[in-house]
């Protein structure tokens, strides 16, 4: 941890009290509001991918053209939230939300002008101007979620008592994966609703308006305070970098501690997320596959709706689980189970009976999320806490899309059997993935 001396943090909330409910706590460590904005100012994010699929799929009447402007969304936000991550580290997370919130609002309302001059003929050529508009906007898309989790990492590190801050954390970080899968699922509901009964082009301007007005009051929000900043400061020669021989005054970051943590181990946990990223992709691509053939792809939503219900309902679980069931323990055992669970997908042949396996199969997802998060905030370097959280977030995006590719093309080519060994595979790695940081964490512990 850093010293006062080395950090801006303030800590704007009160403490919470030992006699009030789990989730309440929440309330009072972050104070009026925080909730509720920080669940609404994601909004945004989990409607831009669908809603620029939408638009210009309408406009076009190009499945092609519109998947193209998806993809370049889902591109834009995997390169662009690492750097915003990084900027929030080093400027404050102040100023890059409210500059991302102007400059995607920007590019959102770019971004419709520019669809509406395509037209049926248009080739990937004339649709340059709409797939460059959809990559500015991935990119410049505010990183609430993942930032929120920087906010209640230093938020809960300030409790007093040996347990308080662990399971504040890991009741803050249910609540924040509950949060992002029920965006998820209202986001592109949210869309279909909204583009059918008005206008394809109403769901982005909404998206846009909620960005401009709610992510600013997100950003000067009290608890911004409480994350400190990375500053360089001057220190002793003898002192710097361990190298007596550096000249007078040498600048060190401000977060650097005796016992530094290898950025090469925060890779497990990315990667984690690139998997976890994968699995859902190829569900959704493999249930459009599925559905189809006894109804519609349209209904595939709803059904990977379920999944998102019982796996946020899961993730909320784990504030009450026992402490005695170590962190580093809880990522391999869900993922074990999610894995094994995943194999079910093999097996339906009609709606029913999907429904149910798809709502099992949600039980582990929320938790290994959660533990990922968590393990991935233990392992994140110094000062770099905000990269790291929105380098998880963009495994997510960037494995979604592999995924999707990856089972479209087995379903093409053999059946939606075939697209749901993706699935299968995606929460196997999982679990390999999270064998290998529970030996990570065990040596790490073993040495500090």
């Amino acid at each position: 941890m850093e010293s006062p001396q080395d950090t801006d943090a303030v800590q704007p909330v009160q403490r919470s009290s030992p006699g009030t409910g789990r989730f309440a706590q929440l309330g009072v460590l972050a104070g009026t509001g925080f909730i509720p904005l920080g669940l609404f100012a994601r909004l945004p994010l989990a409607m831009l991918t669908v809603g620029t699929l939408t638009l210009a799929t309408s406009v076009t009447s190009s499945y092609a053209l519109g998947g193209a402007a998806a993809g370049a969304v889902g591109i834009g936000s995997a390169l662009g939230a690492p750097l915003l991550g990084a900027l929030a580290d080093r400027k404050g997370q102040r100023p890059v939300l409210l500059t991302a919130a102007i400059l995607n609002t920007v590019a959102v309302v770019v971004l419709i002008l520019v669809a509406y001059g395509l037209s049926p003929e248009s080739s990937y050529t004339s649709a340059l101007p709409v797939l460059l508009a959809a990559l500015v906007a991935g990119a410049t898309c505010p990183q609430v979620g993942p930032l929120a989790r920087v906010r209640w990492m230093a938020l809960t590190s300030a409790r007093p008592g040996p347990h308080g801050s662990a399971r504040d954390l890991d009741t803050a970080l249910s609540y924040e994966s509950t949060a992002d899968e029920l965006t998820f699922v209202m986001g592109p509901a949210l869309v279909g609703i909204l583009a059918s009964l008005v206008a394809p082009w109403l769901p982005l301007a909404i998206a846009a308006a909620l960005t401009i007005t709610l992510v600013p009051l997100f950003a000067v929000h009290p608890t911004e305070r409480a994350v400190p900043k990375r500053r360089k400061v001057e220190i002793p020669p003898n002192e710097a970098s361990g190298n007596p021989s550096a000249g007078h005054g040498a600048a060190a970051d401000s977060t650097v501690t005796p016992r530094r943590r290898p950025a090469a181990t925060v890779v497990l946990p990315v990667l984690a997320m690139v998997f976890m990223g994968t699995f859902f992709g190829g569900t959704q691509t493999a249930l459009s596959s599925f559905a189809a053939g006894f109804a519609t792809s349209d209904i595939a939503g709803l059904l990977y709706s379920v999944m998102g219900l019982s796996s946020a309902a899961a993730a909320l679980s784990v504030a009450y689980w026992p402490a005695s069931v170590a962190v580093r323990l809880r990522w391999p055992l869900c993922a074990a189970v999610m894995a094994g669970l995943s194999l079910l997908l093999l097996l339906p042949t009609g709606a029913g009976s999907m429904v149910l396996t798809l709502f099992i199969l949600g039980l582990p997802v929320g938790p290994v999320m959660v533990t990922v998060f968590a393990i991935g905030g233990k392992l994140a370097p110094p000062g770099s806490l905000g990269t790291v959280m929105t380098a998880l977030a963009s495994g997510i995006v960037a494995g979604t899309a592999l995924g999707a590719a990856v089972a479209g093309q087995l379903a093409q080519q053999l059946d939606s059997t075939a697209a749901f060994l993706v699935p299968v595979g995606a929460a196997t790695g999982l679990f390999l993935l999270g064998c290998a940081t529970a030996l990570v964490l065990k040596d790490r512990d073993k040495t500090v």
